[in-house]
């Protein structure tokens, strides 16, 4: 069986949770099928990966024309494939039109919902119209939709309510245990020095792009309520827009004049950089206002850090409160932005679960070693990729 995945994100291109979910999703479906990604970014090196550019006529182009501009090289390139599956609505219509052009079934996985992510016309002007039409497109016509935890299934049925939810189905996203496992002590001390973090001191420590749906704001806010020798270290960049950096500027500059220890790291690093300063943290935040599952909250159980989590979308899934972390309730707006009912209540609330578990040495402990038997248990790949399986067999009738 030869399987087509598209996909945005492919490395060394790598942005965010759905790049890190094709890189690994492919790699072990690889062990049982004929793989080819396609994505974007140029040419790849590696022979079962092709990479394309916009077409110049549309490199100054919206950037939602642009894409599509792309999609439609990866529609035609689909021919001799027996099953198209494509990841986000920057792939989606390439394996939409790519299907229906040449007879094959469309899988989707669904990782985030355009009409769950307003902000983005911040970003895409028109596009955003663009995008959510493409999005809507491929998810009406597709064979199955992988949703990635049962949160997100619920959040595509009310989207889209004319789908049928038995097309629907859950696979959640994975993790690799061997690349994201704790270092030793000495080890991740010397990463966090390099980085201007104290090993010495209790850490919150935030890993994430600065989008709205991350949250970024709300920690920021809550982080002037922790004790003073809590430490706060952001892993945080690829600003959606020149306001939302300009935002989250001015907020660290303000916490960085009534408080030490906060260290923004605003450049991707290596992974195993990123291991070491995860593993020299007490505890791991996830902020979120939006998020269907949260890659980054497994690959912090991976290293045995506790998460304390806003408690929205597939998080409550991953994260078990009183037992790998803590979840942190969030009311919310129903219009499509996630924005709390009450932010002031969500950054206090936030604020007192990361003092509680960052100052309590002995729980946040059991909590890390709890969260990565949860992973190991529930979010290998290996077992990911048997689930994804099981699907494409469904599509094609065995």
């Amino acid at each position: 069986m030869r399987v087509d995945i598209l996909t945005r994100e492919y490395p060394p291109h790598v942005y965010g949770g759905a790049g890190v979910h094709v890189d690994e999703l492919s790699r072990v479906l690889r062990q049982h099928l004929d793989v080819r990604v396609r994505c974007f970014d140029g040419p790849r090196t590696d022979e079962a990966v092709t990479g394309y550019d916009v077409p110049t006529a549309l490199s100054g182009a919206n950037a939602a024309l642009a894409t599509l501009g792309v999609d439609l090289q990866m529609a035609n390139d689909l021919a001799g494939a027996d099953l198209v599956h494509s990841h986000t609505w920057y792939a989606n219509m390439g394996g939409h039109l790519g299907g229906l052009l040449h007879g094959i079934p469309h899988v989707v996985s669904a990782h985030s919902l355009e009409p769950l992510r307003p902000w983005k016309a911040e970003q895409l002007g028109g596009g955003y119209a663009l995008s959510s039409w493409a999005e809507r497109t491929a998810y009406e016509g597709a064979a199955r939709i992988i949703a990635v935890s049962a949160g997100m299934r619920a959040d595509i049925l009310r989207c889209y309510p004319q789908l049928d939810p038995e097309k629907v189905v859950v696979v959640h996203n994975g993790i690799d245990l061997n690349a994201w496992q704790r270092p030793g002590e000495a080890e991740s001390a010397q990463i966090a020095r390099q980085h201007g973090v104290d090993p010495d001191r209790p850490a919150v420590i935030f890993v994430g792009r600065i989008t709205r749906q991350k949250g970024l704001p709300h920690l920021l806010a809550a982080a002037h309520q922790l004790p003073p020798e809590v430490q706060l270290v952001l892993c945080a960049g690829a600003p959606d827009t020149p306001e939302l950096a300009a935002e989250v500027t001015e907020a660290v500059a303000e916490l960085q004049r009534t408080r030490t220890g906060v260290v923004w790291i605003d450049q991707m690093l290596p992974r195993a950089e990123v291991v070491g300063l995860l593993a020299a943290s007490t505890v791991f935040v996830c902020p979120s206002v939006y998020e269907p599952l949260g890659i980054v909250n497994l690959e912090a159980m991976a290293v045995g850090v506790p998460v304390v989590a806003s408690a929205t979308g597939g998080i409550p899934e991953v994260v078990v409160d009183g037992e790998t972390g803590r979840l942190v309730a969030l009311e919310q707006r129903q219009d499509g932005t996630g924005t709390p009912l009450d932010p002031e209540k969500f950054e206090a609330d936030l604020a007192r679960a990361l003092t509680d578990v960052s100052t309590g040495t002995e729980q946040a402990r059991r909590m890390g070693q709890a969260g990565r038997r949860r992973a190991e248990e529930l979010f290998s790949w290996g077992a990911i990729a048997g689930r994804t399986l099981e699907v494409y067999r469904g599509v094609l009738g065995g």
